[in-house]
Parts: structure tokens; C-alpha cells; sequence
């Protein structure tokens, strides 16, 4: 899952990933655990990665990352949430996993980008529910 977390002045949420996604900066978000929904995962990876606690997230989208495929022969289906009301402090909860936080515009998006957080932001942007890489 990825998680679009936008603010009241329209930035969202983005870090720059270490260890297995290094050097890419990209959206919260992370893997379903067995027998999880879209919105617990949401919420759980959001307040272990960022310590917000987020409510009502809602699925927006869906991605088929076929440049992640081409490059790691790894084949990802993403599924994009956005999430508008949150609460607490930004914190940077897992530093081996992400260096940083920053809010940002979603129309200038740091570089490199994560493929599924790239297509995750165009499907919000474009306001479209499918996107292939």
C-alpha cells in the first residue's frame, strides 16, 4: 500500500528511503500483513513510519509498477490510499528505513521517486484510479 498524506495547504507527505529502496524518496506505506485491510495497513505503516495517527484513509488507486518489474523482477501491485485528517507530531519512528520527512508539493516531487509512489501521486493528481507503469 501507499499512503498520499496531504496537509491543509495541499503538500504531501514524502521521505527519502534507505536500505532496500535507497535512493528513492516516496509516499509512507509498506506490505499487508496476513489477513489486514487497506485501511488498517494504512494506518498502522502511517504511525510506524511517521508516528501520525491517521483516520479515514481512502483507496483512490490502484498501480501496476512494471518499471519496478523490468528493473528488480519483482512484480507490485500497489494500492493508493490519501488520507486528510491526521494528528500528532511528525517523527522520524524508523531512520534504517528513511532518512527524512518533508511536505511537499505534489507537482515537485523530489528526485529519484519510487515508481509506485510516482504513479500513486499521478493517480491523485489526474484523478484516476488505475495507472500502469
Amino acid at each position: 500500500i501507499g499512503v498520499i498524506l496531504l496537509n491543509p495547504d495541499g503538500h504531501i507527505l514524502i521521505g527519502k528511503r534507505e536500505g532496500s529502496h535507497a535512493p528513492y524518496f516516496s509516499i509512507p506505506g509498506g506490505y499487508l500483513e496476513s489477513g489486514e485491510s487497506f485501511e488498517t495497513a494504512t494506518i498502522r505503516e502511517v504511525k510506524e513510519e511517521t508516528g501520525l495517527a491517521i483516520v479515514n484513509p481512502v483507496v483512490m488507486g490502484v498501480t501496476n509498477n512494471l518499471q519496478t518489474f523490468g528493473q528488480e523482477s519483482l512484480h507490485v501491485i500497489s494500492v493508493c490510499l490519501l488520507a486528510k485528517e491526521f494528528s500528532g507530531t511528525l517523527t522520524l519512528m524508523e531512520p534504517e528505513k528513511c532518512s527524512g520527512w518533508q511536505w511537499c508539493d505534489p507537482t515537485d516531487l523530489p528526485q529519484p521517486h519510487f515508481e509506485a509512489s510516482r504513479q500513486a501521486i499521478s493517480c491523485y493528481l489526474e484523478k484516476k484510479f488505475y495507472r500502469q507503469g
